[in-house]
């Protein structure tokens, strides 16, 4: 017996996530990427992964930077001002202050071993979550290569939406197995898709195939259907495919 398809949903049916459901999913996502992150060896850290600036061992220090500047509101001051000074002299391959931050991040955990970053990370997640809600109210937006976003969109789903990215990113580059369940993976990825058909504003029909998918519509258009997984990798940049009409969301 052939299975049968879910049924289509417009979108306009489907919320987008925040409040209660925003940190259960962050939680959730922190603790998968621990897990993963634990089932590495030393054959994995220079595997090269999809952010082309970076192997395995960098991914990890930028995630622990990021959950450690996301704990401590000044450890997060120290990433964005020495970073900006590294973007303004033109030594960081990018022009977002993100983009300083990272290597920061990078270059200040260069020395420590991958135990204890993973160590660091889950001792950092408990105050990420809890700086995450206490700074999503600053009343600024900022500009991405995906687009335009507020703080409150930034800490209650982007930064998970980064996490969760990173985690397929090393699954990957290093052969692991990637977690999916529709219940976690699947709500990330339609929030993606609800985010993305914002942005564009065109009729579409889309079936994403795998545990993470589901099919989603708005108006009247052709039916597309992909990988779950490598569509939302192509919204973040990683990769192209005609399906995402050339849009792109904030990661």
């Amino acid at each position: 017996m052939l299975p049968v398809r879910p049924p289509i949903a417009p979108i306009r049916s489907r919320p987008r996530i925040t409040g209660d459901e925003a940190w259960a999913l962050a939680g959730v996502e922190y603790a998968r990427m621990l897990a993963l992150l634990r089932t590495l060896d030393d054959r994995d850290w220079d595997c090269p992964t999809d952010c082309t600036a970076w192997d395995v061992r960098d991914m990890l220090g930028h995630l622990v930077g990021a959950a450690e500047g996301w704990a401590n509101p000044i450890e997060l001051a120290h990433q964005y001002w020495v970073g900006f000074g590294l973007l303004r002299r033109g030594a960081v391959d990018g022009h977002h202050p993100v983009d300083g931050a990272n290597v920061v991040q990078i270059r200040d955990r260069a020395h420590a071993s991958p135990a204890e970053l993973i160590d660091r990370y889950q001792r950092a997640i408990a105050g990420a979550l809890r700086w995450r809600r206490r700074l999503r109210w600053i009343p600024l937006r900022m500009d991405d290569d995906g687009g335009r976003f507020r703080m409150r969109e930034l800490f209650e789903v982007i930064l998970t939406r980064d996490t969760w990215m990173h985690r397929v990113d090393i699954a990957r580059a290093t052969g692991r197995e990637l977690v999916l369940t529709p219940e976690h993976d699947g709500r990330i990825v339609e929030d993606c898709v609800l985010d993305w058909a914002a942005k564009h504003g065109q009729p579409f029909t889309l079936t994403l195939r795998g545990p993470a998918g589901g099919r989603l519509a708005a108006g009247d258009a052709a039916e597309s259907e992909v990988d779950a997984v490598e569509f939302v990798r192509a919204l973040s940049g990683r990769g192209s495919l005609e399906a995402t009409l050339g849009t792109r969301v904030v990661f």
